[in-house]
């Protein structure tokens, strides 16, 4: 049996355990995604590193698949979140995102509400905890997909992003709720507004996620409050997620639908296809407002 001893004092007391937790074993290997198991914990490690884990189709596929199981596993308390590589998610692979044919629009609307917001919705129906512990960059949809679990911990090398204005586009995947609701209306309004990288420490100061580590400790102590949970109360954890999405996130559908439509006119803009342009040539856009 593992045996618990505290660390740290006060609030910031985390729970550490005599054997290596970090020993998961691999359970389920996805095209893009791996599922990792340890007793009542998963892992889901999102698996593009050559691609920052920039999501494609196949990578939401798996995801959803991935989560439908540990949410439908009894075995399962708790699930972890995270990316192989040097980044958690880097956002949606903008390289897929280009439309066939360039004359026509891009139909963001279906992408959102096909492929993102089941993931989203799924991370807070989700009768158990989840964590994301974020190694490098966490942009865009990335960073919606890690504010949309339940606790956040991030490597003192992660930042985060809300790199939609930078091709013109808005905030998406629901972060346009999950920001405001952790760091409220002004510093959301920076983040979405200049686009610019937020430093993990910056990121705990402003309480958009919860604990920093160093990189190297990341993968232990992201391991060890997964456990720590499995081990938990899990029915308590469920009636507080209720709890909070009921007082916090009741009408994030709505609001879901709601970026969709907004995104689907950006999606039409000459603002987008210069910033789309503009990331591919790695060169600064220049907007026209059209």
């Amino acid at each position: 049996m593992r045996r618990a001893s505290a660390t740290g004092s006060g609030p910031c007391r985390w729970w550490r355990y005599d054997r290596g937790v970090t020993d998961f074993e691999l359970a389920h290997r996805y095209d893009t995604v791996n599922l990792y198991r340890r007793g009542g914990a998963a892992k889901l490690e999102l698996n593009r590193p050559d691609r920052m884990n920039a999501w494609n189709a196949q990578l939401a596929r798996d995801l959803l698949d991935a989560l439908t199981g540990a949410r439908e596993d009894p075995g399962v308390r708790a699930v972890l979140l995270t990316g192989a590589g040097r980044a958690f998610s880097s956002g949606a692979d903008l390289k897929e995102s280009q439309s066939p044919d360039e004359s026509g629009p891009h139909d963001l609307y279906s992408v959102l509400t096909q492929r993102y917001h089941p993931l989203i919705l799924g991370i807070r129906e989700m009768p158990k905890p989840v964590v994301a512990a974020v190694n490098g960059a966490a942009a865009g949809i990335g960073l919606s997909l890690a504010l949309a679990c339940d606790l956040v911990i991030a490597a003192e090398s992660a930042y985060f992003l809300l790199a939609f204005v930078n091709i013109g586009l808005v905030p998406d995947g629901g972060s346009s709720l999950l920001v405001p609701s952790r760091v409220g209306f002004a510093r959301a309004a920076e983040m979405a507004m200049l686009g610019e990288r937020i430093a993990a420490r910056q990121a705990r100061e402003w309480g958009l996620i919860n604990q920093v580590w160093p990189d190297e400790e990341l993968p232990e102590r992201a391991a060890e409050l997964a456990t720590r949970l499995a081990d938990g109360p899990t029915r308590a954890y469920a009636g507080i997620k209720r709890q909070l999405n009921n007082w916090l996130y009741q009408r994030m559908g709505e609001q879901l639908e709601f970026e969709a439509r907004i995104q689907q006119e950006m999606g039409a803009s000459g603002d987008f296809a210069e910033g789309v342009r503009a990331f591919t040539e790695k060169r600064h856009p220049r907007f026209t407002g059209a």
